[in-house]
């Protein structure tokens, strides 16, 4: 599995019993993988992928998805741009579907971008479907150098990209793919800044200046990369500041985050409009655009220009961050989850529509599993993934002797 799930679980214990996947926040699109259009203020679970060993889920704008351990991939939400990874019947699913044109390989990371999706196997191949006007999904593989034919506007069934690079890790921007290869080099393609502002390419290009990268994260139009060396590298649109560099101005080729050289960084996160940065202690750094309360100063929700650490985090130990449209979610070392940000549509998954800059904890009030040999215990939240308007995680019940077991270790 790709460095990009690796997280801080290095020095976190989770439980190894079954998973259950998660869904709250908005519905209209299928994306909650319910079975119908109804937004859920509360966590719920998705039934129709229990009994499957979820490893990795990811939330977009308006669709989902979910890889199994086994490398199957389950896509739900909306489709009319071929998102799902096949031809749409109807503009919207809510149940969740194996993309079968990719069952005969073993899909171990996936990204959503604004309407195309990215996944790679664990052979390092790309792949990329969905809506393709900008060139997003790569060159069609039936395409020459003639330049006069136009891009397929949308792709529905998965195909190869990039097919000369070994991946280990995909990113999805607006309209635009970002690759990590096992070199440590970074590959992108598409329309990597606001339409209009550049012309979009449907091949690969190398991003210079970087090096030795083992990790990537992109929002809508903007990139950033973790360097080996531990340095946090940024470039692309930079209106709220999301670049880190203390001012307002875009950056064509990478540069520096400022505030963080003295730091251990183990994990990055960018939102549409926002980026998180976590350290080896748990601590979280956030910077960008702070409208709702995204970035968890509490009642300052102004942006940031440089990284500012989370002090409303400051007593949790955090493992993860996943940053979405409007709001953020950070999960804990011990397996609990805490929201903040923007709160219409239900999806800091609390019970109030409360938009708010002060992390909350979100309860999971569900029974234990029916196969539970010990019904004391509490859920364990593995991953989550914050999408546009909605948020997944893939948790796990711990009983309350695991938990001291893990507690002691």
């Amino acid at each position: 599995m790709s460095a990009a799930y690796c997280h801080f679980d290095l020095m976190c214990s989770s439980p190894s019993s079954d998973s259950i996947i998660l869904a709250w926040g908005s519905g209209e699109d299928g994306q909650l993988g319910t079975g119908n259009s109804e937004e859920k203020e509360w966590v719920c679970s998705v039934k129709t992928l229990e009994g499957e060993n979820v490893v990795v889920v990811v939330a977009g704008s308006r669709n989902s998805l979910a890889i199994c351990d086994d490398g199957r991939l389950f896509t739900w939400g909306w489709n009319q741009r071929g998102t799902l990874g096949h031809p749409p019947e109807t503009k919207t699913e809510s149940i969740p579907n194996q993309v079968k044109s990719l069952s005969h390989v073993k899909i171990v990371q996936a990204a959503i971008g604004g309407w195309h999706c990215l996944a790679v196997d664990d052979q390092g191949r790309a792949y990329a479907w969905g809506g393709n006007e900008y060139g997003q999904c790569g060159e069609e593989p039936e395409r020459k150098d003639d330049n006069s034919k136009a891009l397929r506007r949308d792709i529905t069934i998965p195909q190869r990209c990039a097919p000369k690079l070994s991946v280990c890790q995909v990113a999805a921007g607006g309209t635009h793919s970002v690759v990590l290869t096992n070199e440590g080099h970074v590959w992108t393609w598409g329309q990597p800044w606001p339409p209009g502002d550049i012309k979009q390419i449907s091949t690969p290009v190398r991003v210079q200046g970087l090096e030795k990268v083992r990790l990537i994260a992109v929002g809508a139009f903007h990139n950033l990369a973790l360097l080996e060396k531990g340095t946090l590298r940024a470039w692309g649109n930079n209106e709220y500041g999301q670049l880190g560099t203390g001012d307002t101005q875009p950056r064509s080729q990478p540069i520096s985050v400022q505030g963080l050289s003295d730091l251990a960084l183990v994990d990055i996160a960018a939102g549409g409009w926002h980026s998180t940065a976590l350290t080896d202690s748990g601590e979280v750094y956030a910077w960008g655009r702070g409208e709702h309360g995204r970035l968890g100063f509490g009642d300052d929700k102004s942006s940031k220009m440089v990284p500012q650490k989370v002090q409303l985090l400051a007593g949790e130990v955090v493992a993860q961050v996943s940053c979405g449209g409007t709001h953020s979610v950070a999960r804990t070392c011990d397996g609990r989850i805490y929201s903040f940000g923007r709160g219409d549509h239900g999806r800091l998954g609390y019970g109030r529509k409360v938009t708010t800059g002060h992390p909350m904890e979100v309860p999971i009030d569900l029974s234990p599993p029916s196969n539970a040999e010990n019904t004391e215990g509490s859920w364990f939240v593995k991953l989550v993934a914050c999408g546009g308007r909605h948020t997944l995680a893939i948790t796990s019940w711990t009983s309350e002797t695991e938990a001291s077991a893990s507690e002691s270790n």
